[in-house]
């Protein structure tokens, strides 16, 4: 009886596990078909891999495939390693998350009040360390981690903002916190993650690796690609070595770690145990920071964090850099995760159809537009709040540039109804609505399930 009982449910279960291989197979094999996916992507629900694939290849000059083992950098990605490097520190009783940051770094002791805490969470204040390499760093030869503080030391650049006061993404702050690791733990950045973190979960294939800085051998290894416009894919290094990818190789904190699905799984299993770390860390891993105003962060140690509406807490982090783009997301009330790998920038990390498909929702169908009538909407947007932004229109689509000096921060905006577009690049929903208003052209948010976008306002961009 009890089998005649569980059979509906169980072919009702196995239906559902079916429809949802076939959408996922049916979204990423679409973008792979449009050179807009290269890589791995893993998709978990409690542990339990529901859709795992590879797309394209590791070696474009020999044709090397990309396998589910294959190794990828994760960009910024790695700072969740960093960060729970400093967790364990503390753990440890080596420092404190109050410590000041020229307790560690004396070096720096021009920055008062810096703390890190304020490194963690990305409310500290300090000036971006790449442009200021850009403008004034010795790009003959690779930096590392003590060129950039000794760069800080002698030029004392002046601070973006007094800590606490707001939070800007800083990828000086994990340099900074990478550099706390190998001098409080008197190891070097990647011995430290190897012997605390990637050896007792058996994260065999994870290390921190920079591969022009100390290249070595590494099997099954994908290479970075970015793109040309006369060559097509090439690899950064073809830039030469005073293109930033090169003389910043060997900067660790920010980036560098390099793993595999598998591995990133096993990352993820272990966050729900206590087998690094208990509930209390956890619970100051994943939540958020706040400003002295009392404004939410929305970022706790090494992750973005969302309180959605229709997903529940979701913690994750996406990456970016020499070819690669990265992601992870964990729902930490469903326990379902979303991994993806890729080994070249012009691509798309389809988070939000991905997030409806694992949720059997429906993705936003296209609608058909007016090649003319779609142009009509191209150009550079003054916001309301925030950044000026620009749209433009390629093969036939419409896209967003969020950061003006970041060609590549683009995202398509997808045509969904009347004047209605959907942004594809964000994991929440941002829907533009266009419209004409005294002679002029202008669009407004009218959705979102996060506070992430210009601090929740509504935005009204005008045509210049």
């Amino acid at each position: 009886m009890k089998r005649l009982t569980l059979l509906p449910l169980l072919l009702s279960l196995n239906f559902s596990f079916a429809q949802k291989t076939t959408r996922f197979d049916s979204l990423y094999l679409s973008l792979f078909k449009a050179n807009k996916f290269n890589g791995n992507v893993l998709i978990a629900e409690k542990g339990k891999i529901i859709y795992e694939k590879s797309f394209g290849f590791a070696d474009f000059k020999t044709g090397r495939k990309i396998n589910r083992n294959t190794v990828f950098e994760l960009a910024s990605v790695s700072k969740q390693f960093t960060a729970m490097g400093i967790v364990l520190l503390e753990k440890q009783g080596k420092l404190k998350y109050e410590d000041e940051l020229a307790l560690y770094i004396p070096e720096l002791n021009s920055y008062k009040g810096v703390t890190i805490l304020h490194l963690l969470q990305h409310t500290a204040g300090l000036p971006d360390y790449m442009q200021l390499f850009e403008e004034k760093g010795d790009k003959s030869k690779i930096a590392v981690n003590q060129d950039v503080i000794d760069l800080f030391q002698q030029l004392k650049p002046k601070a973006d903002f007094a800590p606490n006061e707001k939070w800007e993404y800083s990828n000086t702050g994990y340099l900074l916190l990478a550099s706390i690791i190998e001098r409080v733990s008197k190891k070097s950045f990647a011995d430290f993650l190897k012997e605390n973190i990637f050896i007792p979960l058996k994260m065999k294939n994870s290390l921190v690796y920079r591969s022009r800085y100390q290249p070595q051998p590494i099997k099954n290894y994908a290479k970075g690609y970015t793109l040309d416009p006369v060559k097509g894919k090439i690899l950064p290094d073809e830039m030469g070595k005073t293109y930033y990818t090169h003389y910043l190789d060997g900067i660790v904190g920010d980036g560098m770690v390099n793993s595999t699905l598998e591995d990133l799984l096993k990352w993820d299993r272990a966050l729900y145990t206590d087998q690094l770390i208990n509930a209390e860390d956890k619970k100051k891993i994943f939540s958020s920071g706040k400003t002295n105003t009392g404004t939410e962060t929305n970022y706790g140690y090494g992750w973005a964090l969302e309180d959605n509406k229709v997903y529940g807490k979701i913690a994750s982090h996406s990456g970016g850099w020499a070819g690669y783009i990265t992601y992870i997301e964990r729902h930490l009330d469903r326990d379902k995760t979303i991994i993806v790998l890729q080994n070249y920038d012009e691509v798309s990390i389809p988070v939000k159809n991905t997030r409806n498909i694992l949720y059997n929702r429906p993705i936003p169908a296209r609608v058909p537009i007016d090649p003319n009538a779609l142009k009509s909407y191209s150009g550079k947007y003054k916001m309301g709040s925030g950044e000026d932004r620009i749209l433009s229109v390629a093969d036939g689509k419409l896209y967003v540039q969020l950061d003006l000096a970041d060609p590549l921060d683009i995202s398509e905006l997808i045509p969904i109804g009347n004047r209605l577009f959907i942004d594809s690049g964000l994991p929440h929903s941002v829907i533009y609505r266009f419209f004409k208003e005294d002679n002029e052209l202008k669009f407004r948010i009218l959705e979102k399930e996060s506070g992430l976008d210009d601090q929740g306002r509504k935005i009204t961009g005008t045509t210049p």
